[in-house]
This record gives C-alpha cells, structure tokens and sequence, in this order.
C-alpha cells in the first residue's frame, strides 16, 4: 500500500534576495567612494606644461602649509614615513616616491624629506607640481 507522492519542485531562483544585496552593496559603496578619493588639501605649486609619466607605481609623501608630514593619508613624523617607506621598499625595490609639497610649505620641511628619503637610500625621488596652463 504504498503510496507515491509527487512533489512539484520550483528550480526558478527567487531575485528578490538578491536583489535585496546588491541594493545594499551599492549603498555601502556610494557612500565610502568619496571617502577613499579625498585627500590632503595641498595647494601645489605651478611647473612646466608637460607631465612626467610612468609614476603609476609610486607611493606618495605629502607636506602641509604648516609643515606636518603625511605618508599617502596618514600623519606620520619624517622618520616614521622614512621607515614606512623603507618597509614599502621591501616588497618593491624599484619603487618611486613623490613628495607632494604646498606651496605655502616651508621649503625645509620639503628639503628635509627629501633629503631623509636619499639618505636611506631611496633613488627615485621626486617632487610633484601642478601643471601651468
């Protein structure tokens, strides 16, 4: 006596979950892409009327008008972004440092990086500008 039953099954997925996320996710993403995007407000002085390429790999140091330094946005001392920067090294040999320096910085504090960053070792250092149009 035994009975077969059949059971209709649904194989269509159900969107609405999904849906659900995604609607989620692009909230979440709306909200810390400008975040991630703003930077260190640096007014750069102006220089030349071409830009130099092939810095896609470069980590960036920047100083203040008031003279504080930043390794890509984090405040640091000069000696913590030389060591960070030494540690970053470590993974990537060949890499190039910019120092973003406000044209209201004390050209010392600019010089003075700069100069840190030479004595351990680094080769590739450069200074960036705005370009003059």
């Amino acid at each position: 006596m035994s009975r077969s039953r059949r059971r209709s099954s649904d194989a269509s997925i159900s969107l609405t979950p999904m849906i659900d996320i995604m609607t989620v996710l692009l909230a979440v993403f709306m909200v810390t892409t400008p975040i991630l995007t703003a930077g260190i407000d640096l007014d750069l002085p102006r220089a030349g009327r071409s830009a130099l390429t092939g810095n896609d790999h470069a980590i960036s140091v920047s100083v203040d008008s008031a003279g504080r330094y930043y390794l890509g946005e984090m405040q640091l001392a000069a000696d913590n972004v030389v060591k960070r920067a030494v540690a970053m090294r470590g993974e990537n040999p060949q890499l190039t440092i910019m120092i973003n320096g406000d044209r209201h910085a004390d050209y010392g504090a600019v010089m003075v990086m700069m100069g840190k960053l030479k004595d351990a070792g680094f080769q590739r250092v450069g200074l960036r500008t705005q370009l003059d149009k």
